[in-house]
């Protein structure tokens, strides 16, 4: 069990530091024509908040990339399959 949990917590933070990344590079893109005109403030803000929401939403759904223990589902259920089991 304390293997699958460092797996899980390694992967969400690996997760979590490329949404980071992502974020930061979708806010520098927004208008700063060079590098000192750059709000590095809300640069690391917006980072931030896309590490947060991604280490959210792993503890909330899961994550595809860990295995989980037999029975537990790894996503969301999707819709049509609930309406079709009902």
């Amino acid at each position: 069990m304390k293997a699958m949990y460092k797996s899980w917590l390694k992967a969400a933070i690996i997760r979590a530091i490329r949404t980071f990344a992502e974020s930061a590079l979708a806010y520098i893109g927004t208008g700063a024509v060079g590098i000192t005109e750059v709000d590095w403030l809300g640069v690391v803000s917006a980072g931030a908040f896309g590490f947060v929401t991604s280490l959210l939403l792993a503890v909330a759904t899961g994550l595809p990339e860990v295995e989980q223990p037999k029975g537990e589902r790894t996503e969301p259920p999707d819709a049509d399959n609930i309406a079709a089991n009902e």
